[in-house]
């Protein structure tokens, strides 16, 4: 489970302005992701879009993905359905193109319990052999995960060697699933933009699985954390989570995160897939405004502002 230490960095699907995938857009992100030392990458997660997307799509951009890592970082891959064959076969096809690990959320079904829960996941673990991240986040699956189920899943499925943790309160949920766990080594993954990341830190999280815009931050506040320089990690952290604040808006999250990448240059176009909301001009305005607090920071050149 030490192996998920560190930040992980979520990819999003560019797309062109007709709205086909750019694949020259998701190589340019990759590299740019990679060149901020992140420890890895996550593709077709719910901030890639991936339920726009048709199954030749997806398929598509987890090779293109792949080869352009080219080993230089591992790849989570996310797998989740609502059917166990069609999980089953979405690993197999991760696992088949080079993936190091698989993220699943729990089956959107009717009356789900946490039998049925634990079920899912050891079925997918005796069908491929792949290292799992479990997902938690229930705006997605529609079930939340109390402490004790994602212990005990982590307890009876062998396979599994994280968890992403994305429902709220992340860091008094870190610090229940560390203390049921008595000891025992459950690496935990913030995500919510990183919005939370020193707080769960401090709870004792593994690191951050996010797509924030400027990873180099993200892997910075954890550097120094895990050097034991925590008041300089958090002072670092604390001046830029305005711009992960406002990143990380429910319903705009991934245009606004497009756009930052656009002006980095990793993104032709900043686009979403409908029914997906675009940017205003008052909201590209305050956009404007957040980055020019973030760049007047003191160390904001080390990080590309």
């Amino acid at each position: 489970m030490a192996d998920f230490e560190g930040v992980y960095s979520v990819l999003p699907t560019p797309f062109t302005a007709d709205g086909e995938i750019d694949f020259e857009s998701l190589r340019r992100v990759v590299d740019l992701y990679v060149g901020a030392a992140v420890q890895g990458l996550t593709v077709l997660g719910v901030t890639g879009e991936v339920a726009r997307l048709s199954e030749p799509e997806r398929s598509a951009v987890l090779r293109e993905v792949i080869q352009q890592v080219a080993g230089r970082v591992p790849v989570v891959v996310g797998t989740s359905a609502d059917g166990l064959k069609k999980c089953i076969d979405y690993t197999r096809e991760a696992r088949g193109a080079g993936a190091g690990a698989v993220m699943i959320s729990p089956p959107r079904m009717p009356k789900l319990n946490s039998a049925a829960v634990v079920a899912h996941y050891r079925a997918v673990a005796e069908a491929v052999d792949v290292p799992l991240v479990v997902q938690d986040y229930p705006p997605i699956s529609g079930y939340a995960m109390e402490p004790q189920l994602l212990v005990r899943i982590a307890r009876e499925v062998g396979a599994v060697r994280a968890i992403k943790l994305e429902d709220p309160p992340t860091p008094l949920k870190t610090a229940r699933i560390l203390e049921l766990a008595g000891g025992e080594p459950i690496a935990i993954l913030g995500g919510l933009g990183g919005v939370y990341l020193i707080e769960e830190l401090l709870a004792g999280a593994a690191g951050a699985m996010t797509g924030f815009a400027y990873p180099e931050i993200l892997v910075e506040v954890v550097h120094r954390f895990r050097a034991g320089e925590v008041d300089q990690a958090a002072k670092l952290f604390y001046r830029y989570v305005p711009l992960m604040r406002f990143e990380f808006q429910e319903g705009i999250g991934m245009a606004l995160r497009k756009e930052v990448l656009r002006r980095r240059g990793a993104l032709a176009h900043a686009g979403i897939r409908a029914p997906g909301a675009g940017l205003n001009d008052s909201t590209r305005a305050a956009l404007d405004r957040v980055l020019e607090y973030a760049r007047a920071q003191p160390d904001a050149a080390r990080f590309g502002l």
